[in-house]
């Protein structure tokens, strides 16, 4: 029977986290009143995630495991579970609890209410976050929502709810390197959304430092928007009208006898517009490499395991020996102790 909600959860060493997830998302869901799968797409975890899932998964029958093969990322493994959920609405939730598993119930009720296809969750309240990240986040969904024409919420992430309709698109788009958070809305799709307040991450560390924040803006600017292009255009005029403007200048010098050796105007001028060439051709270059790994068609993860497919095999690859062992205080109660098995491709 096809489940009608699913709640695709990426995660990426997330074993601290993991037992308060389940503490809190499991009465949520099942209070719902309505059929529901939870996909947990581990994303190649190195700590004791993989074995906590195959002992939360004996006790609870809902739960589907999802292991990829190596860590693809946040985006990619999100989009793994897309690919994999069977369920009329698919919702995605992060493993760290700053997105609160108990406003899935009113995001489910606003689609079923309003006959919307996405309910997106907008952050009311973001006084968790640092200062920087606040600024830096607002500033940058500005930023391409002025340069793209995105719609996008300034203040929603990757906590929503889409119906299958919604997810077949999206699982349909040949894009790689996608960014969720601005491919949904401009699929232009009927939405509302629910707003909530944004918790401290509940156990373990971030998996999105700055390198990485700058990466997904990268990408997320790259394949929503020309603009840096035409920036790099309006460069090349601006340059050659300076350029003329400096030849006028200095034809009119030697006319009047007015020259005088210049050597910190000439090397102001000469790494000026080096430094505009280079950053023009570092904008050419982002736009080639998506091109380029367009052409390869590499797929952005592979999956390991799939624990609704692969019927009485472990999937999970063994943990490191220093992680074969989760805490005591992570384990199900009455879990036995044991280690994953040898993987199996899906």
């Amino acid at each position: 029977m096809v489940p009608e909600l699913s709640v695709v959860v990426p995660m990426y060493d997330e074993a601290e986290v993991l037992p308060l997830l389940v503490q809190r998302l499991r009465p949520v869901l099942d209070a719902l009143g309505a059929t529901y799968e939870v996909v947990a797409v581990d994303d190649g975890s190195k700590d004791a995630t993989p074995v906590l899932l195959q002992r939360y998964r004996h006790e609870w029958p809902q739960l589907r495991v999802l292991r990829l093969r190596a860590n693809a990322g946040h985006q990619a493994a999100i989009s793994a579970g897309l690919a994999n959920a069977v369920g009329a609405f698919v919702a995605t939730l992060d493993a760290d609890l700053q997105d609160p598993p108990e406003v899935l119930a009113q995001m489910l009720q606003v689609a079923r209410r309003d006959q919307v296809d996405v309910v997106y969750g907008v952050r009311s309240d973001r006084s968790a976050d640092s200062a920087f990240k606040r600024g830096s986040a607002r500033a940058f969904y500005r930023l391409l929502r002025a340069v793209s024409g995105t719609t996008a919420h300034v203040d929603a992430g990757d906590f929503r709810l889409m119906s299958r309709a919604t997810v077949e698109a999206v699982n349909a788009l040949p894009e790689h390197h996608r960014v969720l958070r601005f491919v949904v809305p401009a699929l232009g799709f009927p939405s509302a959304t629910v707003t909530y307040r944004r918790e401290v991450r509940a156990a373990g560390r971030s998996k999105y430092p700055l390198a990485r924040m700058v990466r997904l803006s990268v990408d997320s600017i790259t394949g929503f928007s020309i603009a840096p292009l035409r920036l790099a255009t309006w460069f090349g005029i601006g340059g050659g009208l300076a350029a003329i403007g400096m030849l006028v200048y200095a034809l009119v010098a030697q006319l009047r006898s007015e020259t005088v050796p210049g050597w910190t105007s000439t090397v102001v001028a000469v790494a000026s517009v080096g430094a505009i060439q280079l950053l023009c051709v570092g904008i050419l270059g982002e736009y080639v490499g998506r091109m380029y790994t367009m052409m390869q068609g590499r797929p952005s993860y592979f999956v390991a395991y799939d624990s609704m497919r692969d019927h009485g095999t472990q999937g999970a690859q063994a943990p490191p020996p220093e992680a074969a062992q989760p805490p005591a205080e992570a384990l199900p109660p009455g879990a036995a102790t044991g280690v994953a098995g040898p993987s199996r491709a899906g």
